[in-house]
């Protein structure tokens, strides 16, 4: 299903029933980054990856890994993981021809033993302890739950350019991630999603589609996207205050 490198030196042997597995979707194509691969832009004198990978290696209740990129990657993240002490990172695997197909592999690569997955975007570096806990809390309450944040701005809808309605913001919520679902069903949502060829834009719309409902816990404005360059500067901007 994927190509799939060994991250050797730096694999740990777990013992006992894993709680939760994290897989980190690292294949996108950083279409608005000027040429660059967010991924790797510095941040606080890491790659922002490494900051994402950071904090699940930090967090108790996961026990593993896995780190999905480009094929022209593997080597680079699984290097990256050996030098800045990523010891979760037990598999560095490729991705597929869209986000979809990505997840699915990093999905069915975790341990059997997971009761949990965790799916984050690798381009959310200053995802924090609190939102991974209190995701994952909800999730083994509710199956499956995502962090998310109320929408503020008005919303507006348009067409051709000319704004043809306003959007009643109420209970409209801005989805984050890490999403974090029961194991064995983000793996059959997953695969209902690509058996029909629906292209989910998140986790939580796969899960919807075999009619299980999303719990959503509290995100933070904080756990941004990294979608252009003018984010690296807020990333950097939200990690340096954590540590003054």
């Amino acid at each position: 299903m994927s190509v799939l490198t060994s991250v050797s030196g730096f694999i740990r042997n777990v013992s006992g029933n894993r709680n939760c597995s994290a897989v980190v979707a690292a294949a996108g194509s950083s279409q608005r980054m000027d040429g660059e691969d967010k991924l790797f832009c510095e941040i606080c004198g890491a790659p922002a990856l490494i900051h994402t990978l950071r904090a699940f290696e930090a967090c108790g209740c996961v026990d593993e890994i896995v780190v999905v990129v480009r094929a022209a990657h593997l080597e680079r993240v699984a290097a990256l993981c050996k030098e800045y002490g990523i010891s979760k990172a037990e598999k560095v695997m490729t991705g597929g021809a869209s986000r979809l197909e990505s997840v699915i592999n990093g999905v069915f690569a975790v341990s059997d033993k997971a009761r949990y997955i965790a799916i984050h975007d690798g381009a959310r570096p200053c995802v924090d302890l609190s939102i991974i806990e209190k995701t994952l809390t909800a999730a083994i309450k509710f199956h499956a739950a995502a962090p998310a944040v109320p929408v503020t701005s008005t919303l507006k809808r348009a067409d051709r350019g000319v704004v043809i309605e306003t959007v009643e913001r109420e209970g409209v919520f801005e989805i984050q991630t890490p999403q974090i679902f029961d194991a064995g069903l983000i793996k059959a949502a997953l695969t209902k999603a690509r058996k029909k060829s629906i292209e989910v834009t998140d986790d939580c719309m796969a899960a919807e589609l075999i009619g299980t409902p999303v719990h959503i816990t509290e995100g933070s404005g904080h756990n941004i996207k990294i979608t252009t360059k003018d984010d690296l500067t807020i990333a950097e901007a939200i990690l340096r205050s954590r540590v003054r």
